[in-house]
């Protein structure tokens, strides 16, 4: 297809020519998915990783491999960002396929191909100094830290950071942004999925098993960072059944708030938000800080009879109220609420949003993945107290929108009723009225579509 073959060592091409080799772009990306699709699905995975090697690391043609001439397209096209893309989409399709047969060890020795020495190697070649700045440079970009979030599920040895206990979420970002390829999201999903589904089971097993026997004796790893306390927090939050549930209360207001107005509806959400919270300053600075934000939230609805789709578009902006209003650093709400020790206050308010709008939970965590990301930058130390919110966070959350019920069993029926201690915590497998608990995130966009509003606001919500 491209004539001649074409070596490393070969001058780049003169503006003319380029022209040409942006043309043969899709074909040339789509050759190399083609190729990889084949080869990780009939060569075994050493062959596949050396393959890969040779050509996007050392760009050096193999008895096997004809795919070489396509990589230069692309940089004979001087295409850095196409480059990049087809780097990305070429290591998601070999994730995927080896995700699927449990190849765990070879998503790691991928990763670590990126480690070679080669790349900071001084050549002549005006070809391969392109490419090694190229990988370089996507080396350095944020679309490789997401990479290497596949591999770190797998090396105990590269856990070292807090923020990788929450990678549940830092892969919400990846999966919701339809830029991304196909297989990085479906990677990104899956994988984010197991790491939820391991959690609700381990803490699951957890409280179940480690009741009442001394933290010396528990032969369970305890999946939390609140040692003992995560079994009082539990039981605490589980303790409120009846009437005053959460997912209760969340559905007494939507039948309530049928048919409002939307003026009404916001006033309505504010004192939903504050129903029942236990601090009385924590109340206050909510009612202060959002009242005033809602009653000037999409104006042009005040008067307009409230619908699913302006719901989810307005507890989207009060998610980013409470968390992150530019999905970069935290908001003054959030910094507020928190300095005032009420993270367990703050996550029942962030789960009273979710409970009346499932659609809005995916916006959620992809906020909550904003503020592990700023706060990264930080020791565990330095920011224990955010840490504790996103503990709180992940074992609430299981808790409520999992298929996993908890309940509290009165083992000294002479205790009185406040003492958590007389209580044992048991935990069941529910059945789901809905198979897939998170919408898909085009259902989301299209619930969106339906409100009439500026472009960049409908874009902008998750």
């Amino acid at each position: 297809m491209f004539g001649d073959k074409l070596t490393a060592n070969q001058p780049l091409k003169p503006s003319g020519q380029i022209t040409q080799s942006r043309r043969n772009l899709p074909k040339a990306q789509e050759a190399i998915y083609e190729f990889l699709l084949e080869i990780v699905k009939n060569w075994s995975p050493d062959e596949v990783l050396k393959e890969f090697k040779h050509l996007f690391i050392h760009h050096s043609d193999t008895v096997s491999s004809s795919t070489l001439p396509y990589l230069y397209e692309i940089v004979f096209a001087n295409q850095e960002q196409e480059f990049k893309n087809t780097l990305k989409r070429a290591c998601y399709i070999l994730i995927n396929n080896w995700d699927i047969t449990r190849n765990h060890e070879s998503i790691q020795k991928l990763i670590h191909l990126f480690a070679d020495p080669i790349l900071y190697k001084h050549t002549i070649s005006p070809t391969l100094k392109r490419l090694r700045e190229w990988l370089r440079n996507f080396i350095a970009s944020t679309d490789f830290q997401e990479l290497k979030l596949f591999a770190a599920r797998y090396d105990e040895r590269s856990r070292v950071h807090w923020s990788q206990r929450y990678a549940s979420y830092l892969l919400v970002p990846q999966y919701i942004n339809l830029e991304n390829p196909v297989e990085q999201r479906q990677a990104a999903r899956n994988l984010s999925k197991k790491l939820k589904d391991k959690f609700k089971f381990d803490l699951a097993m957890y409280t179940a098993l480690s009741q009442n026997i001394p933290s010396a004796e528990r032969k369970l790893d305890n999946p939390t960072s609140l040692g003992d306390e995560v079994l009082r927090l539990i039981k605490r939050i589980v303790a409120k059944r009846g009437f005053f549930s959460y997912p209760n209360i969340a559905h007494i207001f939507l039948n309530q708030t049928q048919n409002l107005t939307y003026r009404s509806f916001k006033q309505s959400l504010l004192e939903y938000l504050i129903f029942s919270v236990e601090q009385n300053e924590f109340s206050e600075t909510l009612k202060h800080q959002l009242s005033e934000k809602l009653r000037t939230l999409y104006t042009d609805h005040d008067n307009k009879t409230v619908n699913n789709a302006l719901i989810l578009r307005t507890v989207n902006r009060v998610i980013e109220y409470l968390t992150t209003e530019n999905h970069q650093e935290p908001s003054s709400l959030f910094v507020l609420l928190l300095s005032q020790g009420n993270s367990l206050t703050l996550v029942i308010v962030l789960l009273k949003i979710i409970l009346i709008c499932r659609h809005a939970r995916t916006q959620l965590e992809a906020r909550i993945a904003d503020l592990i990301r700023y706060y990264a930058n930080y020791s565990e130390d330095e920011c224990q107290w955010v840490v504790n919110f996103f503990e709180m966070f992940r074992i609430i959350t299981a808790i409520y929108t999992e298929n996993i019920e908890y309940n509290l069993v009165n083992m000294n029926e002479s205790r009185t009723q406040s003492e958590l201690e007389a209580y044992r915590i048991f935990s069941q497998l529910k059945k789901r009225v809905n198979p897939e608990q998170e919408p898909d995130i085009l259902e989301v966009k299209a619930m969106e579509g339906t409100l009439s509003l500026p472009l960049e606001e409908i874009s902008s919500g998750e």
